[in-house]
């Protein structure tokens, strides 16, 4: 039969691996302890009569032991699912403990008043996004340095030998392509056709286009013997007055002597000496008189 006075006297004078001795007190760390305090009317193992609060995943359960149930320790503990809403759980705890010692029942609810507030606390602080520090040791530290070092030294050792390997391939050491990767030779018959493009555009074309512009006929100037006849840039209109009022006197001339030239056959008529017109200009700025003849 169990006696509860001696099972406390034995843990407490003699050995229980649940004590656990402090500066501040001494604790019991059983998780069927209600308050948590190692004493007396707090131990779930001196109490053939016990109830508590346990959690599991969220959902709070009271356990509940009896005496009657003592011989069997697999059904020792019965426990209640209790509701979320803290107002309805309490009621169910005076259900269930309606002729238990009043102060335990007060001790139940004080943790469960305390479990609902760590709850609720617990996903406030879920919510919060909160920067995590986190420590790198020094021996990890110095092996990530030695890869990256050592990584570096592969990349550049790499790429000269491509470089090398693409500059034999340009100056046709390698007769055919075996084992280069398909995109490298992707890549480089992109970077030859960009370079042939490049010196197309430098090497252009020099074209020579016939103007719009329509060549002068010089017969009239043949015909007016101004060949070597030069016209200043001042004196253009002048000159060019003078010129006009001289071919106007030829052309008269000649319409007369088409219309009423007499014939060769009738007596009495002479053959008239075609005149000269001097044409004279003179430059402003006293440079040399240039004549024509008409």
């Amino acid at each position: 039969m169990q006696h509860d006075e001696v099972i406390w006297q034995v843990i407490r004078h003699k050995h229980c691996s649940f004590m656990s001795k402090i500066t501040t007190g001494i604790f019991c760390r059983n998780p069927y302890n209600v308050t948590g305090i190692c004493n007396r009317s707090s131990c779930p193992l001196a109490n053939s009569r016990y109830a508590t609060i346990r959690d599991h995943d969220g959902v709070f359960y009271l356990y509940m032991k009896t005496i009657e149930r003592a011989h069997k320790p697999n059904d020792l503990w019965e426990r209640v699912k209790l509701p979320r809403n803290y107002e309805k759980a309490l009621e169910v705890i005076d259900k269930h403990l309606m002729y238990w010692p009043k102060l335990l029942v007060h001790k139940i609810k004080q943790r469960l008043t305390k479990m609902t507030q760590m709850r609720i606390r617990m996903r406030k602080l879920a919510l919060k996004t909160r920067e995590k520090i986190m420590t790198t040791p020094r021996k990890e530290k110095k092996r990530e340095a030695r890869r990256e070092e050592k990584a570096e030294k592969a990349a550049v050792l790499d790429k000269a030998i491509e470089k090398e390997l693409l500059a034999r391939l340009n100056n046709g050491i390698y007769d055919g392509i075996y084992n280069l990767p398909f995109n490298k030779f992707i890549d480089t018959l992109d970077a030859d056709e960009l370079q042939a493009e490049e010196e197309n555009e430098e090497d252009a074309e020099v074209e020579y286009v016939e103007g719009d512009f329509e060549i002068e006929e010089e017969d009239d100037i043949e015909d007016l013997g101004m060949k070597d006849y030069h016209i200043g840039n001042d004196e253009v209109d002048d000159e060019d007055d003078e010129v006009d009022e001289a071919e106007e006197r030829r052309v008269r001339r000649r319409s007369k002597s088409t219309h009423g030239k007499p014939d060769k056959d009738e007596p009495g008529t002479k053959l008239k000496k075609k005149a000269r017109v001097h044409v004279e200009v003179e430059h402003d700025d006293g440079a040399e008189r240039h004549k024509a003849l008409f």
